[in-house]
């Protein structure tokens, strides 16, 4: 059975996600959504956050943001959960994300199959989290620093991982925003206005994970890049 997750941070012009830019990745195929330190950009998107169970924001947020940190999709002979967390370093000063990850966890003991969107910065603390839940999980992804990283593959306990599944945007582009904001950012240090880029070749980035049903070990994983 397959199932289609996107990260939808920045899926609206500029960045964050709205109602409408959630509800064309729904309609494109996608079966949830995860999201990151952008979630809360967009004031428009709060009450779909509360409203659509299939989209779900970093666990660690603070009580009382809204949306939820995790979901359950019931494809009929299996349970998927899917969790959002968010790290902290070098990122937002969010509750500490390896221990909140045992609360959400006691949220999905139903779910045979259990996903993690790790939404972090540095690539130690990612890694760390997938080591921490080797066994535990069926997959760990990382999302938030735009490039794929060569290293998909099948922890020693069967969770599956990779450190960030990259991209989907403009390729001749840096993470996604025009080249031009960000090389006058860089050599003057004045602010700029950083603008998508939209116009050339694209590059779709992510990972593939083939997860038994039965006992939610991943089986395999590969890096997914189509040009």
């Amino acid at each position: 059975m397959d199932l289609c997750l996107a990260n939808a941070e920045n899926s609206a012009k500029g960045n964050g996600v709205t109602p409408d830019s959630a509800r064309h990745l729904f309609s494109s195929g996608v079966d949830a959504l995860t999201l990151g330190n952008h979630a809360f950009r967009r004031k428009e998107v709060y009450a779909f956050l509360d409203e659509t169970e299939a989209i779900v924001r970093p666990f660690n947020y603070p009580k009382g943001a809204p949306g939820h940190g995790v979901c359950v999709l019931d494809l009929g002979r299996v349970r998927v959960a899917v969790i959002n967390l968010m790290g902290t370093t070098y990122m937002d000063a969010l509750d500490n994300p390896f221990e909140k990850i045992e609360d959400a966890l006691r949220q999905t003991e139903d779910s045979r199959v259990v996903l993690l969107d790790f939404h972090a910065e540095a690539t130690s603390e990612k890694r760390a989290m997938g080591f921490l839940l080797d066994g535990r999980v069926s997959a760990v992804y990382g999302t938030h620093t735009h490039v794929q990283t060569s290293d998909a593959q099948v922890l020693p306990g069967g969770t599956g991982y990779i450190t960030d599944l990259g991209m989907c945007g403009v390729k001749q582009s840096i993470l996604g925003v025009k080249k031009e904001p960000v090389l006058s950012l860089f050599r003057s240090r004045l602010p700029v206005r950083f603008d998508t880029a939209e116009e050339g070749d694209c590059v779709l980035e992510g990972c593939l994970f083939d997860i038994d049903e039965k006992d939610g070990h991943c089986r395999s994983a590969q890096a997914l890049r189509v040009e």
